[in-house]
C-alpha cells in the first residue's frame, strides 16, 4: 500500500526531527514512542490545516 506524498513527507519530517532530538539527548529510547507520535501528529496537523480542502482527501 502506497502512502500519499503528503503523508510520506510528514513521516520523513517527523523522523528527521526525532533523530535530531535523539542526537541532542532530548529524546531517549524509552520516550521514543510517545515523542514520535506527538511530533508526527503536530506536523500532520500543521500541514493538513494549511492545505486546501481538495488536497486533504
Amino acid at each position: 500500500m502506497k502512502m500519499a506524498s503528503t503523508d510520506e513527507q510528514v513521516l520523513r519530517a517527523a523522523k528527521e526531527i526525532v533523530v535530531k532530538f535523539i542526537e541532542m539527548g532530548r529524546v531517549s529510547p524509552t520516550s521514543f514512542d510517545e515523542s514520535f507520535k506527538q511530533i508526527y501528529s503536530t506536523i500532520e496537523t500543521a500541514v493538513k490545516k494549511e492545505m486546501p480542502p481538495s488536497e486533504t482527501a
